[in-house]
């Protein structure tokens, strides 16, 4: 296997509206050493198709039946030719200069085995929503609050392959949160951080595996933590009752009642637009009309910016 500096690693599931901006934009890097390394994992729509369509040879499919993100990625890092993964999803946009900065940055800093950066967030038609900050930049803050939050955004990462293959790639029983806990295991091989220039844009879709957790319910964050947390390895009934939350969810009606919430939020807490967040709320609403929650944001949209701001810090601080 000849061997080069990057793989950019997409895996890809039912994409076919997205992956072609998202492949352009990997084209168009002002780095051009890297493949482009897809695994179609068992896509039932034009997927392939679009991908087929471009001619660049630095593209690398791989075909497979649907197993999940996590043995998408797995199988991705078994067939890379590259020193470093950038790991990339189908659905976002990476900007110019993304790999040129991450390259360098890895190369002139040896001890650092991941990197990540912050990244604006668009909902599913492109329009722009909000800029996320991560929970920590350098590698002291991110060391001290990894059991709080992710500390990175999967799409933008930056690491050492040979490392995520000495810890056995991504734990394909972490349904939703194989990423969070392959970093656990990256933090003791080296230094880690994020840049705070924002390197990709994130998109929102009702397609996404990105749900406000409060809506998947109690049950799943407690068995998420004690799956990351917990002083054993996973177990096989913490995987069976976790994946009967997932496919108990796993239908449009839920995936569309969550992406609405979700970016109506952004709109009220992030980029403040109360107009675009009712009108998000209430498609939501038409989806799950018994939902008293839903109604409580709806009234919050008619709270002006500087009383709502000063609420949802409170909220945080008690949430915190």
């Amino acid at each position: 296997m000849n061997k080069i500096p990057v793989t950019v690693l997409m895996p890809a599931y039912n994409t076919e509206q997205y992956i072609g901006d998202a492949i352009r934009s990997v084209l168009n890097q002002t780095f051009t050493d890297f493949e482009l390394l897809i695994v179609n994992d068992g896509s039932t729509d034009k997927t392939e198709e679009v991908i087929t369509s471009f001619k660049d040879p630095r593209i690398v499919l791989i075909n497979q039946p649907n197993g999940g993100v996590s043995a998408a990625l797995n199988t991705g890092l078994g067939q890379a030719r590259g020193e470093y993964i950038a790991r990339f999803d189908a659905d976002d946009i990476c900007y110019p200069d993304r790999l040129q900065l991450q390259y360098s940055f890895m190369k002139e800093n040896p001890d650092y085995v991941v990197i990540g950066s912050d990244a604006d967030y668009m909902d599913k038609n492109g329009e722009y929503l909000y800029l996320y900050r991560n929970i920590g930049h350098t590698n002291e803050e991110i060391n001290e609050r990894i059991t709080t939050y992710c500390p990175f955004i999967h799409s933008s990462v930056f690491y050492i392959k040979e490392f995520a293959l000495q810890t056995g790639g991504y734990d394909e029983r972490a349904h939703t949160f194989e990423d969070w806990l392959l970093w656990k295991k990256f933090i003791k091989k080296g230094k880690v951080c994020n840049f705070r220039q924002p390197l990709i844009s994130v998109r929102l879709n009702p397609e996404s595996v990105t749900v406000d957790e409060k809506l998947r319910g109690k049950r799943f964050v407690e068995l998420k933590r004690a799956m990351l947390f917990g002083s054993s390895d996973i177990t096989a009934e913490q995987e069976k009752e976790l994946l009967a939350i997932l496919k108990s969810q796993n239908f449009s009606g839920f995936k569309h009642f969550s992406y609405h919430i979700l970016v109506a939020k952004k709109y009220l807490w992030n980029n403040y637009q109360p107009a675009k967040a009712r009108q998000h709320l209430k498609e939501a609403i038409s989806l799950k009309p018994f939902l008293p929650g839903t109604y409580g944001l709806l009234l919050l949209s008619y709270i002006p910016k500087t009383i709502l701001g000063n609420f949802y810090n409170l909220y945080k601080t008690a949430r915190n």
